[in-house]
């Protein structure tokens, strides 16, 4: 079936365009959920407002962990060392968030997941 590819697809929208929000704030229990019921709904998902909530979310986490990375560059202790322009795929943010225990999802936010998943990938050496 298509749906492998379809669920990339759609995933790479969420975590694609750069949104001007202030958010990032969410759960990483939230997030997979929304994200699970789209990748649900096929192509239908395409005109839901959660693509956009969860593009917003994405963006934002990895928004504001790249302003943390900043200041810990001029402080001389970076958390991680990512390449320029890195940025991850849906399927790797996904596999990530799916890392966490389910019981502590809830109380783990997006921005705190996304530096986590930097900071895991892109270690100093």
């Amino acid at each position: 079936m298509h749906r492998p590819i379809l669920a990339s697809t759609l995933l790479a929208l969420l975590l694609a365009a750069p949104v001007a929000a202030n958010t990032g704030e969410m759960s990483v229990a939230t997030f997979l959920s929304k994200a699970d019921a789209l990748r649900a709904k096929g192509l239908m998902a395409l005109g839901s407002p959660d693509m956009k909530l969860l593009r917003a979310e994405g963006q934002a986490a990895g928004m504001a962990y790249g302003v943390r990375l900043q200041q810990e560059r001029a402080a001389g202790k970076p958390s991680s060392c990512p390449p320029k322009g890195a940025r991850p795929g849906s399927n790797e943010v996904l596999s990530h968030l799916r890392t966490y225990p389910a019981e502590k999802r809830g109380s783990i936010n997006m921005k705190a997941a996304m530096a986590d998943y930097f900071i895991k990938n892109y270690p100093c050496r």
